[in-house]
């Protein structure tokens, strides 16, 4: 009998620890299903091994890890390496002072991530990393002033950005520590990338050390170049050519540019087929609302016009899609998602993707209606959450075609000159006020440079589009919107409200607007 009940009590602590785990499985995934966790595996895996030493033993660094200094700021130019060495910064931290009494929490902000990034959902996000591993979350926990009752440290990274820089109190008179590429690690990176190179290069040391020489003297801070300066040697398979391209590296103010304006040549001089794919990919990549899977991005390009459904054999291997693109796209394994290698690369795209590939948003929404006319959703809607979910996964580019279609083919219509764009609904809104609610920022900056669109219309409450953006916490949008002279910042609405108090009702920040006199 007494063995009987022990036999009973391991089943029953067995299954209440299955219901516990459970719980705090629904818990998380309630809190946040960014997963920044998958994005600090991604960055770190890049690492040349060694590199950043030069940062954690840094007199500003150990004096904020002892906790002599609460705060660290540390900007840096474009390209730079601030994400890396925040990845470095967030292993290091968790290899030496992680226990079950001090956590480390960290996030990767994404341009492609705005909407989604709020200031609440970033504050979750870092309450999650720090709360998943407890076996109990019952007590409350509070993300206000931590800075004053604990020994919390905060580190940021940034670039050399006014209204950060200058505007935050947080950093004033905070320790500072500029992020600049490292001559020492700029040498060990292009040395790790040697076996990449042409065998001309690999067989001779002391062409080999010119090219590492070279690349740090051109690179002058910014880490970014030195990829992008390894890749050009890729193709050049003499010791003269290697000698006459490291002579005319980019370098100086303008030398993002040109290292990009290279890259363009390069994919301009391959193979016609390889050529046209580059393009097609940089600009999926660069029009894309959201980052996507190297599963979606090769199952939309398999659509054909008139398909009924998917042909897998004309799907691409990721691989070769990466390959032909000169160095400027990549993919992080851990999450999956292929994107161009920086932001700056996204910047440089704008500029020249509507020369470059003019019919790219035209060719994205006939590509997503086609894949969402196939036979397979003839059927209609799923009748189970479970079903549904089956569904998206087998079909890996249903997720993004049915979400985002739409914000393609608005974009797309906003740029005629014979669409009325500031038609006003039942209520009075206009598609401006509608796209500053879900935070299109690339909608917006197409409308409010019409002439034909009113940047202040009132709909039938008096709301503006700059109280839509404040009430759905669109801070990019806002901060768009109160910039022009012709919006009315704190105009009052029929119920007497503000764009201000609507951000504050709803429990947004509202940095732009507080912060405009």
């Amino acid at each position: 009998m007494h063995n009987d009940n022990k036999v009973i009590k391991v089943g029953v602590d067995a299954i209440q620890q299955d219901q516990d785990r459970q719980w705090h499985c629904l818990i998380m995934d309630w809190l946040s299903s960014a997963d920044f966790p998958a994005q600090q595996s991604d960055f770190i895996a890049r690492r040349q091994e060694e590199t950043g030493l030069w940062f954690l033993n840094s007199p500003e660094f150990t004096d904020w890890v002892s906790g002599t200094s609460q705060t660290l700021f540390c900007p840096g130019i474009p390209g730079a390496g601030k994400t890396m060495m925040a990845a470095i910064t967030v292993d290091h931290l968790q290899k030496t002072v992680q226990t079950p009494d001090v956590g480390v929490a960290y996030v990767y902000c994404n341009y492609k991530r705005q909407t989604n990034q709020t200031t609440s959902s970033l504050l979750a996000a870092m309450l999650k990393q720090l709360v998943q591993d407890r076996p109990s979350i019952a007590k409350p926990l509070k993300l206000r002033e931590l800075q004053s009752k604990t020994g919390l440290r905060l580190m940021a990274t940034s670039r050399f950005i006014p209204d950060i820089v200058e505007v935050v109190e947080e950093f004033k008179g905070m320790p500072k520590l500029e992020v600049r590429a490292d001559d020492a690690d700029v040498k060990r990176y292009v040395a790790g990338q040697i076996k990449r190179l042409p065998g001309c290069i690999r067989r001779d040391d002391n062409l080999q050390e010119l090219v590492q020489n070279k690349i740090v003297e051109a690179v002058d801070g910014m880490f970014l170049l030195a990829g992008l300066h390894v890749d050009s040697l890729l193709d050049k398979r003499t010791k003269a050519k290697v000698i006459s391209t490291l002579n005319n590296l980019s370098a100086g103010s303008g030398a993002l540019d040109d290292a990009y304006s290279k890259a363009i040549a390069r994919i301009d001089g391959q193979l016609r087929e390889d050529s046209a794919l580059a393009k097609t990919v940089l600009s999926w990549i660069s029009y894309a609302q959201r980052p996507l899977t190297t599963g979606e991005l090769c199952h939309a390009f398999a659509v054909k016009p008139e398909d009924e459904e998917l042909n897998q054999d004309n799907i691409y291997d990721v691989e070769d899609i990466v390959s032909v693109c000169a160095g400027l796209v990549t993919v992080d394994e851990e999450s999956n998602v292929i994107r161009l290698v920086h932001y700056t690369t996204q910047d440089y795209s704008n500029g020249i993707r509507e020369r470059w590939n003019p019919s790219a948003q035209h060719d994205i929404v006939s590509t997503c209606l086609t894949y969402l006319c196939f036979k397979t959703f003839r059927s209609g809607s799923c009748p189970s959450d479970a079903e549904f979910e089956s569904r998206l996964e087998q079909n890996i580019f249903l997720d993004y075609s049915a979400r985002y279609w739409g914000g393609h083919a608005a974009t797309l219509l906003v740029e005629r000159d014979d669409v009325e764009a500031d038609l006003k609904d039942s209520n009075g809104r206009t598609p401006l006020s509608l796209a500053a609610w879900r935070g299109d920022e690339g909608v917006v900056k197409l409308l409010v440079e019409r002439d034909d669109v009113e940047a202040d219309s009132k709909d039938h409450r008096d709301w503006t589009s700059l109280s839509w953006a404040a009430y759905g916490g669109q801070e990019a949008v806002v901060k768009l919107l109160v910039e022009r002279d012709d919006v009315e910042a704190y105009s009052k609405d029929s119920d007497g409200g503000t764009p201000l108090s609507w951000a504050a009702e709803q429990g947004h920040e509202a940095t732009q607007l507080s912060t405009r006199p």
